[in-house]
């Protein structure tokens, strides 16, 4: 049986608070000490703060976390005379951000969120410590993913039920057992406010190809990036292949890329525990792929062990 949603938070001290971010009023999950370093942590499109549910607790003790609602998203308004291009995202961040008196932050973005993070720190370059992309979304333009996002998302917004949903969010997952009661409840309240058909056709535009394009990140974007990076890839991503990972590893100077083999478009949350340990080793200085490396050998050695006892010859007491 799946954990809940809320496991990973218990016993974690957090807020759910309301902020205005110039003239938007902004849900935020909010946990750490407020004087620490900040984390900004950025979902993806038609995604909300539940996101992260399963990584705000293992950061808060080192960083002051928070993972908004995007502008148009979760339980954040949704104003129907925006266009929801990354622009607007960019700005949204700004506002929030400036609301709460946070002049440098470090940024965590999955798959909107990513692309969203990566435009912020060229039109912000003062404002950035670190930059972790999590299967970041404006790399690519992948036609089927682009199709099923569409269709899936619609589907569900339309007359939502909770069998729409859930097989929206198991579009984002390796395993489909991951996805939890409680978070397809979760999505399923969201997509059900009486506001969220409407902007959802609006935040649906980077789904359109030509809106895409021109929002697009592109390699002379990427080199701009002088920032400490981190790129999280998973080998099974509906939207973009391990080929996209290693082009934005070339692209970015210095950055280190991790892969992730055990879940979909959302690491995250679908192997939590791992994720943790390589951000929060990446976050604090450390070396990322060198975690990656020792966490996999230590893997390799207790496989190996495992196997070396599964044929040991069994004993008894007693004479032969």
């Amino acid at each position: 049986m799946a954990e809940s949603l809320w496991t990973d938070l218990l016993g974690v001290p957090f807020t759910q608070r309301y902020y205005d971010a110039g003239g938007v009023r902004t849900r935020v999950l909010e946990a750490g000490d407020p004087q620490a370093p900040a984390l900004l942590m950025m979902h993806g499109v038609n995604g909300h703060a539940e996101t992260y549910t399963r990584n705000i607790g293992a950061h808060a003790g080192d960083f002051h976390v928070l993972a908004p609602d995007f502008i148009g998203h979760g339980f954040t308004d949704k104003p129907l005379d925006r266009n929801y291009e990354i622009p607007t995202y960019v700005q949204h961040v700004a506002d929030l951000l400036d609301t709460l008196g946070i002049q440098r932050v470090s940024l965590s973005g999955e798959s909107l969120g990513a692309w969203v993070a990566v435009r912020f720190l060229l039109t912000h370059p003062d404002r950035v410590d670190r930059l972790v992309l999590n299967t970041p979304g404006g790399m690519n333009a992948n036609p089927k993913a682009m199709e099923s996002l569409r269709t899936l998302t619609r589907d569900a917004v339309t007359d939502p039920t909770r069998e729409k949903v859930r097989k929206r969010l198991e579009w984002l997952f390796k395993d489909p057992g991951s996805v939890t009661e409680d978070l397809v409840e979760t999505r399923f309240r969201i997509y059900s406010l009486p506001e969220y058909r409407e902007a959802t056709e609006l935040t649906l535009c980077l789904q359109d190809p030509q809106t895409r394009k021109r929002n697009m990140l592109t390699a002379d974007d990427l080199r701009q990036v002088r920032v400490p990076t981190l790129l999280v890839w998973s080998t099974a991503d509906p939207v973009a292949g391990v080929e996209v990972g290693e082009w934005c590893h070339d692209k970015i100077a210095g950055s280190e890329l991790v892969y992730m083999r055990n879940s979909g478009h959302w690491p995250q949350f679908e192997e939590a525990g791992l994720f943790n340990e390589l951000h929060l080793a990446f976050l604090l200085g450390r070396s990322a792929q060198a975690e990656a490396q020792a966490q996999a050998e230590a893997q390799a050695e207790a496989q190996a062990q495992a196997q070396g006892a599964a044929a040991a010859p069994a004993t008894t007491g007693g004479n032969p």
